[in-house]
């Protein structure tokens, strides 16, 4: 068993940017009848008072806290971020009287030469206001009446970090481009279809042309052109899982043995199938035999790919298979100690939670594996009196636990393990200190949300809190390097009334959503990786049709899917309509840039 690094504080002061000056800039001073001397330069402003309300602090911190995690120092702020709170100042595009000094003849100054000096002195003064006044707005991103819809609706303020690319070029690690023009409209907006019972619809996979959802006994594909449906794949049974991952177009799903009956209504998870993305064909299907005996197939809690290979797992028991063909590669192996593996995480690598013992006393490890043949590359055990953990990322192999069930806000999670290759602990990071809002399931290995791992990070929101409006709430999102487990610098606001959430990386740099106020449409913006300057790659529209719909969906259980100018936003389940619900009900909503 590895053991957890010595405690060790947070590393102190966020290094957050001054807010940027505002105010007036006074105007020149009166010219002398003769040749003037040069003007003096335009006092600099001064800064803007403070927000009224000033996050909280944390409570004083516990007198001991669990072996290897960090402990935080007295008075930290309850959200992760420093005392002193980033302002919205209350600034203004530039507008045409800034540009009237440069015509305009102060009192007494005469015509000749002397007069054309004076006013090339006025003009430089003006470029130097000028050129003030954009440096100190050049933190901060503000929508024009034709591009983003004016003062329609609220639009939240980028992050108060300085620095990056051009307006155009966001980060420069990314691929992600800003659009000609941000503002977005309705691509298409699909009805949920109409059930007595609640049935599962996870699944969302965005292509270069295509959007694919799992539906009620279906699995359908529409085109990004136009919203229209492209291909239908029936089942014949409701799909009960998803993979969240993709490979070469192709993905994995679980679906139920049959559709339900009045006999039968809820039928064993435990078939799986490869969907080709592009073409809509279900190219295999399978099913596993338990390895204790009996000829009924396994029972299914969840799915992955990652490469080449489909893992399937659960309490039931797991199996492996090839993405293409569907032919079977491995499956765990019992032994004495009662061992099973409750489940796999895909993407760049696969790994697993391995459980053993009796319900009295498990022992969980978390395990990276070779996906060909299953076999264990590292292994490293958890903290004793865990029933289940879930991974975040497995390259590198991240595990999230609620130690001893401490976790807050009912997040689900309380610590962070960060393992190196070998399995061995690199870091611990603790997120009982302050109100940070990940989200992990119960069961399910692989059912951890609103944590984004990249560039040595891993970025996650803060709980939402009140802000400095009278109505509304927000929140930011914060960062913790994985090599020393300590919360960064980082820091990007979502700005008053909205919140904001992770959904990935693009590159190097951070695709997050908004989730937007009543009277105000959402937003996609892009992180710059450095400096955490935020770019807005998308502003739904804010009227109240559009808004409502957008904002039926939760961020904890609900799929954001994002690229090149299309969002897509999907339930991951159906139910009965509510007998007064008036709005329409959709199984997703999407919107386009282009």
């Amino acid at each position: 068993m590895s053991t957890p690094p010595p405690s060790q504080p947070p590393s102190g002061g966020f290094g957050a940017p001054q807010d940027p000056p505002s105010g007036g800039f006074g105007g020149p001073p009166p010219m002398p009848p003769a040749p003037p001397a040069p003007p003096a330069p335009p006092a600099m402003p001064s800064k803007p008072p403070q927000p009224p309300a000033q996050p909280p602090t944390a409570p004083a911190a516990p007198a001991a806290a669990p072996a290897g995690q960090p402990t935080a120092p007295a008075g930290q702020p309850a959200y992760g971020y420093p005392q002193e709170a980033y302002g919205y100042p209350q600034q203004q595009p530039v507008t045409t009287p800034m540009y009237a000094a440069q015509g305009q003849t102060p009192a007494g100054t005469g015509t000749g030469s002397g007069g054309n000096d004076v006013r090339t002195q006025l003009m430089i003064v003006g470029a130097a206001l000028l050129a003030i006044v954009l440096i100190v707005g050049g933190g901060f991103w503000y929508v024009s009446g034709d591009e983003e819809g004016g003062d329609q609706q609220p639009v939240a303020d980028g992050s108060a970090s300085p620095g990056g690319g051009d307006k155009g070029q966001p980060g420069g690690g990314g691929s992600e481009k800003v659009p000609a023009k941000t503002k977005a409209k309705t691509l298409v907006n699909v009805p949920m279809p109409v059930s007595d019972e609640i049935v599962d619809i996870h699944g969302s996979w965005l292509t270069d042309t295509t959007y694919v959802k799992s539906d009620m006994g279906k699995v359908v594909g529409y085109s990004l052109t136009d919203g229209a449906k492209k291909w239908e794949t029936p089942l014949n049974a409701n799909v009960c899982a998803a993979s969240r991952h993709a490979s070469d177009n192709k993905t994995a799903i679980l679906f139920d043995a049959a559709l339900p009956t009045a006999e039968k209504k809820y039928q064993p998870c435990n078939q799986v199938g490869v969907i080709d993305l592009i073409s809509g064909k279900l190219l295999w299907s399978a099913t596993a035999k338990s390895q204790t005996g009996g000829d009924k197939p396994v029972t299914f809690g969840e799915v992955t790919v990652s490469g080449q290979t489909v893992a399937a797992g659960g309490t039931g028991g797991g199996a492996a298979w090839n993405l293409t063909d569907g032919k079977p590669l491995w499956a765990p192996k019992t032994d004495a100690e009662n061992c099973e593996d409750l489940g796999y995480a895909g993407g760049p690598a696969l790994a697993v939670i391995r459980r053993c013992g009796q319900s009295s006393g498990y022992t969980l490890y978390a395990q990276a594996l070779d996906p060909v043949t299953g076999a264990q590359k590292s292994s490293y055990k958890l903290s004793p009196g865990l029933e289940f953990a879930q991974i975040v990322s497995t390259k590198p192999l991240i595990v999230a636990a609620n130690v001893n069930r401490t976790a807050k806000n009912a997040t689900g999670v309380s610590d962070l393990f960060v393992l190196d290759d070998a399995g061995q602990l690199k870091s611990r990071i603790g997120l009982t200190s302050g109100n940070y809002d990940p989200e992990c399931g119960a069961t399910e290995v692989e059912d951890c949300t609103h944590m984004v791992v990249g560039n040595g990070k891993l970025y996650l929101p803060t709980e939402e809190h009140q802000g400095t409006a009278e109505v509304g709430r927000t929140n930011e999102l914060l960062s913790f390097d994985l090599e020393t487990g300590k919360l960064t610098a980082d820091r990007a606001d979502a700005g008053e009334r909205f919140k904001i959430y992770p959904m990935r990386m693009d590159g190097s740099n951070l695709i997050a959503y908004k989730v937007p106020p009543h009277d105000g449409g959402g937003q996609v913006v892009s992180i710059d990786g450095k400096t955490m300057k935020e770019t807005v790659l998308m502003q739904n529209p804010a009227t109240k049709e559009s808004q409502r719909a957008e904002t039926q969906y939760v961020p904890d259980s609900a799929e954001y899917r994002y690229g090149n100018g299309k969002l897509f936003i999907a339930r991951t389940s159906v139910s009965s309509k509510s007998s007064v619900a008036t709005d329409p009900d959709y199984s997703f909503v999407s919107f386009t840039t282009g």
